[in-house]
């Protein structure tokens, strides 16, 4: 596991006043949104994010608040596509903030700190070249996400877990 949380522990929510601008009228806004990801599919690499987008946007969370779960989003998805079988992106939305989940069935992280580190990557050669696999995915995930958790366990998946909650100037529109 890395993070400050342990996994399935319910952080913390902003007060009323820090949450996105509509949330006041609509204050039990929740959906989940699960796409399927397939491993090496590159021609449908990053969907699932863009849909996540789409709907973020659409409720009407903060500019900045969606930037960081739509990035987190994408490097999670393509963890997915170029490292697993496949798996699912996740993401649970309200008013509150945005939960993502990236699951897989793969290989697994051997070294998570070391996966940490930005530059270090076990992508193939032939993913690489094709731009991809430079060893930012879990460092980008981390700079996006308010708390971060992964479960992994070697020749079985990983479970990436973010939290991404409405900071007090996302909420007044500051951070857009």
């Amino acid at each position: 596991m890395y993070g400050d949380s342990e996994l399935g522990q319910t952080p913390g929510l902003p007060a009323r006043d820090q949450r996105a601008p509509g949330c006041n009228e609509q204050p039990d806004l929740a959906f989940t949104i699960t796409s399927p990801v397939q491993g090496m599919d590159f021609s449908a690499a990053g969907d699932a994010a863009a849909k996540i987008k789409r709907a973020l946007s659409q409720v009407g969370l903060p500019g900045s608040m969606v930037r960081r779960a739509a990035i987190a989003a994408y490097e999670a998805e393509m963890n997915i596509v170029i490292h697993a079988y496949s798996g699912t992106m996740t993401a649970n939305i309200s008013c509150d903030g945005v939960q993502l989940i990236a699951e897989d069935c793969g290989p697994g992280i051997p070294d998570v700190n070391l996966a940490m580190q930005e530059g270090y990557s076990t992508a193939p050669s032939h993913v690489q070249e094709m731009g991809f696999g430079a060893g930012m995915g879990l460092p980008n995930i981390r700079n996006c996400a308010d708390e971060m958790d992964i479960v992994t366990e070697e020749g079985v998946g990983t479970k990436i877990t973010v939290w991404i909650r409405s900071r007090p100037t996302e909420a007044r529109g500051e951070g857009d």
